[in-house]
């Protein structure tokens, strides 16, 4: 009555569904629950309820059917999730137990499962294996405590790169916690401009260039997110998602749409909100789930029954020209800003040379968004004139600062920075190309060296720019 424990654990994917029983398995289509493909058990929503709102799929069918036993509904899986540590103890003991028990009636053994995923393992976060004994053990309810559990599953999606241990780094994960106040910020903006839950999946047709840009980019942002899902590569997922959600439609769209909350423009984020929620919930489903349904009325349908985006329409290649102009418009004039220590309350006049009559017309469209989100106090087209230069495009932008800053004190401080970054960057330089370095440091050693390195490079270049714009 006792078998080993990886011989025993070999039957866990027919022995847990009643086996061994009297009907063979059958062969049958892939798909998810709603027709009869994989997936756990789960109840259907009321016919009803799923008929009210088009953004839902259609329920579940309950489980088991037409007179199918658990084996015959779930033999064989589609993926099993393994640690690459019990390749050869377990999943492989799988494969060879299922191909001899499981047979279909031609005779020929069925495996298991049709794809194997192996990941990596957590580790300390200085790479080692984490063990009670060293005292580099890691209690997750408590970092759940501290930071979340969305913030934490999200950690471990983003971490999970093919062939790589992850290692436990408990700053990334507080970095995951900001993310979701992120989203917090975001939903509470949206309801107090009058931005709700959007009534369609289906993408709303919009006339403005940044609302047909933004719904440009959650077209781009799912193909990428779909091509990762089908790659099993979730660290790529992640990415996708964290920086759409974070970088294109909180700093940017919410930022460009200020100062013209229009119906459209309305219709439009809401739209672009409910299809952040749903892309992010399988990483974080807590918070995504509870916005869902602050944003509005949902008829009781959670988001966990919704329908994966599914825009039919092509991007708008115009508008994310147009807008993306904008945005480079906007950090060439900020990063001007910062390198010169201009007060960022400061509020310049611009001087634009050389534009061509497209970009004047961008110019008067998009002017009052620049000039609220950069801070530029006045606009002045054609001629030259003194200051601060940054090229965008065919234009020269002139920032005039004599009233900011002195140009022949920040020339002095940009050199001595210069001089002390290349200083920096050549001690790492030597360090690097020390092959005695190399050999004997960690391999997290030279990682972070060639890390500083690329850092330090990048901002001597960052320096020379601006030590140029000066004149």
């Amino acid at each position: 009555d006792v078998l080993d424990t990886w011989f025993s654990s070999a039957l866990w994917p027919f022995g847990t569904l009643g086996w061994p029983g009297e009907n063979p398995p059958r062969s049958r289509g892939g798909g998810g629950e709603a027709d009869g493909g994989g997936g756990g058990i789960s109840a259907p929503l009321s016919s009803s309820a799923a008929a009210s709102s088009p953004l839902h799929r259609e329920g579940a069918v309950p489980l088991p059917v037409n007179g199918e036993d658990l084996l015959t509904r779930h033999y064989p899986g589609d993926v099993l999730v393994s640690g690459f540590d019990i390749l050869f103890f377990w999943d492989a003991r799988m494969i060879m137990q299922g191909l001899h028990f499981m047979r279909d009636n031609n005779g020929q053994g069925i495996a298991p499962f049709k794809t194997l995923y192996l990941h990596g393992l957590v580790r300390a976060a200085d790479g080692s294996k984490m063990s009670k004994s060293k005292g580099n053990t890691v209690d997750p309810l408590i970092l759940m405590d501290q930071y979340g559990t969305d913030a934490l599953r999200f950690f471990m999606a983003a971490m999970e790169s093919q062939g790589r241990d992850i290692k436990m780094d408990e700053s990334r994960v507080a970095g995951y916690r900001n993310f979701a106040t992120k989203l917090w910020n975001a939903a509470r903006f949206c309801q107090a401009n009058g931005i709700g839950a959007s009534a369609s999946v289906v993408a709303p047709k919009a006339e403005l260039a940044v609302n047909r840009w933004i719904i440009g980019e959650v077209v781009e942002t799912l193909a990428k997110l779909n091509k990762a899902f089908d790659e099993f590569r979730f660290d790529g997922m992640a990415d996708c998602i964290y920086h759409f959600a974070w970088g294109t439609f909180c700093d940017w769209y919410l930022e460009l749409i200020k100062s013209q909350i229009d119906e459209e423009t309305k219709s439009v984020a809401a739209w672009a909100f409910d299809q952040i929620l749903v892309m992010l919930h399988p990483f974080m489903p807590f918070i995504t789930e509870e916005l869902w349904e602050a944003m509005g009325n949902r008829s009781g349908n959670m988001i966990i029954h919704a329908k994966w985006p599914e825009p039919a329409i092509a991007v708008d290649v115009d508008a994310q020209s147009e807008i993306n102009w904008v945005i480079s418009v906007i950090d060439a004039i900020r990063s001007a800003r910062a390198d010169n220590q201009i007060p960022p309350a400061a509020k310049l006049n611009l001087t634009v040379a050389d534009a061509s009559a497209a970009t004047e017309k961008r110019i008067a469209l998009h002017s009052a968004a620049i000039s609220k989100i950069a801070r530029v106090e006045s606009w002045t087209m054609g001629g030259a004139g003194e200051g601060i230069q940054v090229v965008v495009g065919e234009a020269t932008y002139t920032l005039a600062y004599e009233s900011t800053i002195d140009p022949a004190v920040e020339r002095e401080r940009i050199t001595k920075a210069i001089e002390a970054v290349s200083k920096e960057a050549a001690s790492l330089s030597g360090r690097l190309n020390n092959p005695a370095f190399i050999e004997k440091a960690k391999p997290e050693a030279v990682e972070k060296a060639h890390a500083d390195m690329a850092e330090k490079s990048a901002e001597v270049e960052r320096l020379r720019a601006a030590l140029a714009r000066l004149g």
